[in-house]
């Protein structure tokens, strides 16, 4: 079997909840955990910080990762989903897993798959557990999939857990308020295990220490600790931000984060309390250096992409995976503090958001702006993809015209002809948009 005949049977036979939606997922634990008995359980083979959320919690898995790279450990990463190649999902040191260990392991137990009737997902966690294990990694760094409670992640015991924010998305699976999605993130605090949370919301913060304490687990916010301030900045790749440390009101000033959206405060607030916890463990050596520099270099050191991310600068084009209500306004947060004199929108989504709302919001806040600027409808290449001609008939609907293209690098291909070197172009909704986007911008087709 070769890789690319692995991936078709993958994507074909295990069905990936991101690209079909709800008929691919499964609220069930069980299936993990016979494979994790079946594959001689290597989630207890290697340390582990498992890391949920509602938004950020992939940002916050990469400069986890950076960190503890830079500090000197070998460590795993496991994220999802993925936007150009699959293995960017299960990667060691930065680096993706080997073709050809992929393709191994699914040859060795694709009938083990069948037999546990086992969710493309649940494969995928098997794969990365098992590689992080053989591989003998320091410590991984694990991020949940959707919610916490049954997610497939949720097998292992880490050293930490983490939960970044509570928004509304996911609701046909997680619950329809925020105290029941935070009940199922809260899932994955362990009893005895320390849990971090990063913003402190009201309605579920009553949800978070009631777990904690019925399980024993010492609970700390992030944002009673650290107040991490964005400073303004010429370079729009980067982040330039303060950090005051709340229990001495020390500050120190001038950092920076290759995670360039002002929204990533709270992102660095929770990683730097992650890593205070991580440091009272005497297994642990990190230094204040390898924190700001594991910060500063963490696209270089994991190769997180689609946050912010700058694909060119005249125009300035920006690719930025916001795809649910509190991702969209630090997104709008963000282009509030930007200087350009047009902005040029690509927007494409999935089919089970409520677009509606969103072009709605959107276009709200961009009018607020005080800038001209003009929409551009796509559509992303998964199966789950709202169509275009949907997309555009539902703006116009509400008074939104904007230009439809099947291709999303036609749009922005259309979008940079059309743009001033003064102009923005933004590239945004669905994750699988902004792979598109990339994986046309890797292959030098947008010009």
């Amino acid at each position: 079997m070769t890789y690319q005949q692995t991936l078709d049977f993958l994507f074909s036979q295990l069905p990936m909840y991101h690209r079909i939606g709800a008929a691919a997922y499964k609220a069930d634990i069980q299936p993990t955990i016979d494979l994790m008995a079946a594959l001689g359980h290597p989630e207890c083979k290697f340390r582990s910080i498992h890391v949920a959320g509602t938004n950020g919690k992939g940002s916050v898995s990469h400069m986890l990762a950076s960190i503890l790279q830079e500090a000197g450990y070998r460590v795993g990463l496991y994220t999802s989903p993925h936007l150009v190649d699959f293995r960017e999902r299960i990667r060691i040191g930065g680096q993706m897993i080997p073709q050809q260990d992929v393709v191994d392991f699914v040859e060795r137990y694709h009938q083990l798959f069948a037999d546990l009737g086992l969710s493309f997902f649940e494969m995928t966690v098997g794969l990365a557990f098992d590689y992080f294990a053989n591989e003998h990694v320091d410590i991984a760094v694990v991020e949940v999939g959707m919610g916490g409670r049954l997610d497939s992640t949720n097998v292992i015991t880490p050293e930490l857990s983490v939960i970044t924010n509570i928004g509304l998305d996911h609701t046909q699976f997680l619950g329809d308020t925020l105290p029941k999605i935070a009940a199922e993130k809260a899932g994955i605090i362990k009893p005895g295990i320390p849990v971090v949370i990063g913003e402190t919301q009201p309605e579920t913060r009553p949800v978070f220490e009631r777990v904690a304490a019925e399980r024993h687990a010492p609970i700390s916010f992030a944002d009673s600790h650290y107040l991490v301030s964005p400073m303004p900045s010429d370079d729009p790749s980067q982040l330039t931000f303060d950090v005051t440390r709340l229990d001495d009101h020390s500050t120190v000033r001038g950092l920076t984060c290759q995670l360039a959206g002002d929204y990533q405060r709270h992102n660095i607030a929770t990683v730097l309390r992650a890593v205070d916890i991580l440091r009272q463990d005497p297994l642990f050596r990190i230094p204040d250096s390898t924190i700001s520099g594991g910060i500063a270099r963490v696209v270089d050191n994991t190769h997180l992409r689609g946050r912010w991310q700058v694909i060119s600068r005249r125009p300035l084009t920006i690719c930025e995976t916001a795809h649910n209500t509190p991702g969209i306004d630090a997104m709008l947060g963000k282009l509030a503090t930007m200087d350009f004199s047009h902005l040029h929108v690509v927007y494409g989504c999935v089919n089970d958001k409520d677009y509606r709302h969103i072009l709605q919001h959107l276009h709200a806040a961009f009018s607020r702006l005080g800038k001209p600027f003009s929409w551009r409808f796509s559509q992303p290449s998964v199966p789950r993809r709202l169509p275009v001609a949907d997309l555009q008939a539902a703006a116009a609907d509400l008074g939104i015209r904007g230009q439809a293209f099947p291709h999303v690098k036609d749009a922005i291909i259309d979008a940079r002809r059309q743009a001033d070197a003064a102009d923005l172009v933004l590239v945004t909704g669905s994750i699988f948009l902004v792979a598109d986007a990339l994986e046309a911008c890797d292959a030098g087709l947008l010009g």
